[in-house]
């Protein structure tokens, strides 16, 4: 016979369990979209422990809505290695041009990237980041409902020894450093060089070559880094946030 509190007890020891495991990580990763997603994967693959934090409750990020709501995405050929990798089935277009469902894309990634020993937390917001001797070095994160609702609640602290900022178009975790501490980021200008119009080949482009460091101990990858390094926008092609992804986690790896 099923008993309620014993499924309570169930639901809170493990998660907390599998927060505990999160409070001191190789790398944080915020954001759950198709880069972070990747990034995760390969990270986890590779045996680092890797916690990524999304502040919606869904994950999948600009991918699930494809174009305007049509649930398709398109990628070109450099990508298409690593969706055959991730399971995900294309179907060829035109040449250089290849279509994937959109739901499916996601549901292989997420189920891949946890199977590798990714953890992911819903729903939490990142606040702040941890800044010590001129680094980044942690999270400072609370629930999304408390900083939606804009209740007072203090927030907790994780540790890592590197974070993905893979927020998308606001470039998230960086916008807060710049606003909160003036520091002089990476970039040609120091600060942050904002995302440009539409320019779908550059945009694919921009988003692999701006995958790296933007300031000790913080990487960026997909619009992030287009946000922050100033490339174009490139619409529903995918092939280059799960290539920026990847070489996100290269990188990192690099530096662990």
């Amino acid at each position: 016979m099923l008993d309620e509190v014993t499924i309570t007890r169930a639901i809170v020891t493990t998660y907390l369990e599998k927060f505990s495991r999160a409070l001191d990580l190789d790398v944080a990763i915020v954001g759950a979209g198709p880069s972070g997603l990747t990034a995760g994967y390969y990270l986890a693959k590779a045996g680092r422990k890797v916690g990524l934090f999304e502040k919606k409750l869904s994950v999948g990020g600009g991918m699930l809505g494809g174009g305007m709501l049509f649930n398709r995405i398109v990628v070109q050929d450099e990508a298409l290695p690593i969706l055959e990798e991730l399971g995900i089935r294309t179907t060829a277009f035109e040449p250089g041009y290849h279509t994937a469902d959109a739901v499916e894309a996601m549901g292989c990634l997420v189920y891949r990237a946890a199977n590798a020993g990714l953890e992911v937390f819903n729903c939490i917001s990142v606040e702040d980041v941890v800044f010590k001797d001129s680094r980044v070095c942690g999270l400072v994160i609370n629930w999304s409902p408390v900083e939606s609702a804009g209740l007072h609640v203090d927030p907790l602290t994780l540790r890592a020894r590197f974070v993905l900022d893979a927020t998308g178009h606001g470039a998230d975790v960086v916008s807060r450093l710049v606003r909160k501490m003036g520091v002089r980021l990476l970039t040609e200008t120091g600060s942050m060089m904002g995302e440009k119009s539409m320019d779908a080949h550059l945009g694919e482009r921009h988003a692999v070559e701006n995958t790296r460091e933007a300031y000790p101990g913080l990487f960026v990858s997909g619009m992030a880094a287009n946000a922050v390094f100033g490339g174009y926008r490139m619409g529903p092609i995918f092939g280059g946030m799960f290539l920026s992804g990847h070489k996100a986690a290269r990188l990192i790896l690099e530096g662990l």
